[in-house]
């Protein structure tokens, strides 16, 4: 089967074979938590450890808009017929199906040209499962947004949250659960490991700069386009993302050269990509914790315990808000006990 379907689709799908109901299974939950997406799922009717029914069952909670086979021998037609009432089967093929010409292709090309007129179009790669009164599920998914990392929400009360929970391994107890674009589950992820895995810089790529900007608001961004177009190796360390307050603003009139207001976003987007084009090296979810003078050099450590060194630094910290002291205010922070400007 697999020999045939290459011959004929090869070149446009990707063809996977498995040797079992359970194997298969696993290999559905790792496409899954990739992106991938799976047109045609075919199944023996005759396999090890479960009938086709009982995989196409499990199957279909994977990948509820697959079109489902199942193969069948001429004993088994009363097993093809219960198998259209118990998971909705689109066909079932008979043993041999020689020539494929005749008996296989033109089923799987109607089977493929009906999926591709569904609407089963991918989902940006990064997924974030998570629940709405869930505190952490908020901080990852601004996180991700302030960086402009494309992300696709799912609740964890809905089906496909639950789908993606359970290829994920994970029981929905603890959330956010993150699926980075190579299908690596995050779990609870903590802001620097999150930042690794989606493809932002968390690590400088030298021991010594001619400039560090601490903090990537504007000010801080302006300091890193300004020292890196001059020629300076610079690096900006940013704790969160980007923009700082400014970054989180919906309109902005009173910033010097946009007379008509600019979007935070667009404004850190733009400083950003400027800063960069210059050269200049931008850290995200890294924490500055110390600075020390050693003669000419200047040492910033950070709150893992390493450091950097430079010629100069500068700091450009941003704003601090005051938060309530009320006991009890901290853990509520986020499911509960919200801070906003009025």
């Amino acid at each position: 089967m697999a020999r045939d379907l290459r011959r004929r689709y090869g070149a446009s799908y990707r063809i996977v074979r498995a040797e079992s109901g359970e194997s298969a299974l696993d290999a559905l939950r790792e496409l899954k938590l990739r992106g991938d997406l799976v047109a045609v799922i075919l199944a023996d009717y005759r396999m090890p450890q479960m009938n086709g029914i009982e995989f196409l069952e499990q199957a279909l909670d994977v990948y509820p808009g697959a079109r489902r086979v199942l193969l069948t021998a001429y004993a088994d037609t009363n097993a093809a017929i219960d198998a259209i009432n118990v998971v909705d089967l689109d066909h079932y093929l008979l043993k041999p199906w020689d020539p494929p010409e005749e008996k296989l292709y033109p089923v799987l090309d109607d089977l493929l040209q009906a999926w591709r007129a569904g609407d089963y179009r991918p989902v940006p790669s990064t997924k974030v499962v998570g629940h709405r009164w869930s505190a952490r599920s908020s901080d990852v998914r601004e996180f991700l947004a302030r960086n402009q990392v494309p992300y696709r929400w799912y609740s964890s009360d809905e089906p496909e949250g639950r789908r993606l929970l359970a290829a994920a391994g994970a029981d929905g107890m603890r959330l956010p659960v993150v699926i980075t674009p190579d299908g690596t589950p995050l779990i609870e992820p903590e802001a620097v490991d999150l930042a690794a895995q989606v493809g932002l810089a968390t690590t400088p790529t030298a021991d010594f700069y001619d400039l560090v900007v601490i903090g990537g608001g504007p000010a801080g961004l302006g300091a890193a386009v300004y020292g890196a177009s001059e020629g300076l190796r610079t690096v900006l360390v940013e704790r969160s993302a980007t923009g700082g307050q400014a970054g989180q603003s919906s309109r902005i009139e009173n910033y010097l050269g946009f007379p008509d207001g600019v979007s935070g976003a667009q404004l850190t987007d733009r400083a950003r990509r400027q800063a960069a084009k210059f050269g200049a090296e931008i850290l995200t979810a890294r924490e500055v914790t110390a600075l020390e003078v050693n003669g000419a050099a200047r040492i910033v450590r950070f709150s893992d315990g390493s450091a950097v060194a430079a010629h100069s630094v500068i700091l450009a910290t941003g704003v601090s808000y005051r938060q309530l002291s009320a006991p009890g205010c901290d853990d509520l922070t986020g499911c509960g006990v919200y801070y906003g400007s009025a």
